[in-house]
């Protein structure tokens, strides 16, 4: 029998620090130059192209906000009455996107499968000769048709065709539901899509830079990120927050339902958060976002509830961890928002999704301008110097 122990590892070589020290989940490594967004966790500061996300969410439309991370520039009314045509023009699905949802929805696929085998069909008949721009205009045009007729699929409905007449926001709502949606749910959702445009290099955006730097195509670039924000740990479901909420259900059970979850060791959804150790900014432009639509076109007590929830969780967490910096994350009232507005929890990720896609496409129109492919280089740990053995040779 042969001796396969691997010989020792030898001593680092002396240009260790010009490969740089390994950083786990590339924390802390600064991978990209961006105008785009600007995230302080220690200040709970995010800007949108350099505005403030609670001066810009809750004032612009969706496609202000789109035509100022494409152009760093607001648009003037000329120019966003153009943009918001462009993108209406745009919204009708090919054959092989509709294809691709019929199938989906025979095999009851997940709602962000669905979004990602039919987004990959979007470069099918594209023109080759359009410039990134123009692509992700049809991109963007066409993810919120995807996710409306894939949803009437699962619910037994035939799509409805998009409506040239409604904005962004207004047409999504009424795809999914066939209605045309008050001023109320509008500005909701505009609100929201407005407050998850972008969020510095997360997960889906890297990834959308990493595709769009080798020289790929824009459609590749938007499903691999579709493909990362799927993941759990990055858009994955803000539905448990509610769902929490919902079996809390009195603010006077607060406090005894959640002080048994901490005691199980159980997460509180919705609190905390890798970034912000403050609270989290856009938790604040929801709330204040759920707070209008619930007064006005909704259920002003699970609003109040939720409220309770969030005063006793923190107080409890504070407590627990008071070495802790556990403060409300975005998850806490997109969840309430979103079902303020009708939709249900399996909408909630990708319409996620249909926000941050503006983001993916201004980050590719970003690298475009100045790429170099993004190749990180990896710390070797294995062993060295193994020799070769026959199979027979091999006990």
């Amino acid at each position: 029998m042969t001796n396969q122990t691997p010989p020792a590892r030898p001593a680092a070589s002396g240009n260790s620090s010009a490969r740089g020290a390994y950083m786990p989940g590339l924390e802390g490594v600064v991978a990209a130059q961006t105008r785009l967004s600007h995230v302080d966790g220690q200040a709970g500061e995010l800007l949108i192209a350099g505005f403030p996300v609670e001066a810009l969410a809750g004032r612009a439309v969706f496609e202000e906000v789109v035509y100022l991370l494409w152009n760093d520039v607001l648009p003037t009314a000329a120019q966003l009455s153009a943009f918001r045509a462009e993108l209406a023009d745009q919204r009708g699905l090919p054959a092989a996107a509709l294809g691709v949802l019929y199938a989906a929805a025979q095999e009851a696929a997940p709602m962000m499968d669905a979004l990602r085998m039919a987004a990959s069909t979007l470069g099918l008949g594209a023109d080759r000769g359009a410039d990134l721009r123009q692509s992700g205009v049809a991109l963007l045009a066409r993810l919120p048709t995807i996710v409306a007729a894939y949803w009437r699929l699962r619910q037994g409905r035939p799509p409805l065709s998009p409506r040239p007449d409604l904005g962004h926001a207004a047409n999504y709502l009424y795809m999914l539901s066939g209605k045309a949606p008050s001023d109320e749910r509008v500005r909701g959702l505009e609100t929201y899509l407005n407050t998850v445009v972008d969020h510095g290099l997360s997960a889906s955006t890297f990834t959308a830079r990493v595709i769009l730097s080798t020289g790929s195509d824009l459609v590749s670039a938007v499903v691999g990120a579709i493909g990362a924000l799927k993941g759990p740990l990055h858009g994955g479901a803000p539905g448990p927050a509610l769902d929490m909420v919902f079996e809390i259900g009195s603010a006077e059970r607060a406090e005894a339902e959640l002080r048994a979850r901490l005691d199980r060791r159980e997460r509180l959804m919705g609190f905390g958060h890798r970034v912000y150790r403050v609270r989290d900014p856009r938790a604040d432009v929801l709330a204040a976002a759920a707070e209008q639509l619930f007064e006005r076109d909704g259920d002003r007590a699970l609003y109040d509830l939720a409220r309770a929830v969030e005063r006793t969780a923190l107080a409890l967490l504070a407590e627990r961890y008071p070495d802790r910096e556990l403060q409300t994350n975005v998850e806490f009232y997109t969840a309430l928002l979103l079902h303020g507005l009708g939709l249900s929890s399996a909408l909630f990720s990708p319409t996620f999704a249909l926000s941050r896609a503006a983001g993916w496409i201004a980050h590719c129109l970003e690298q475009q301008r100045q790429n170099r492919i993004i190749r990180p280089q990896a710390e070797y740990v294995g062993s060295f110097g193994r020799a070769w053995a026959p199979l027979a040779a091999r006990g």
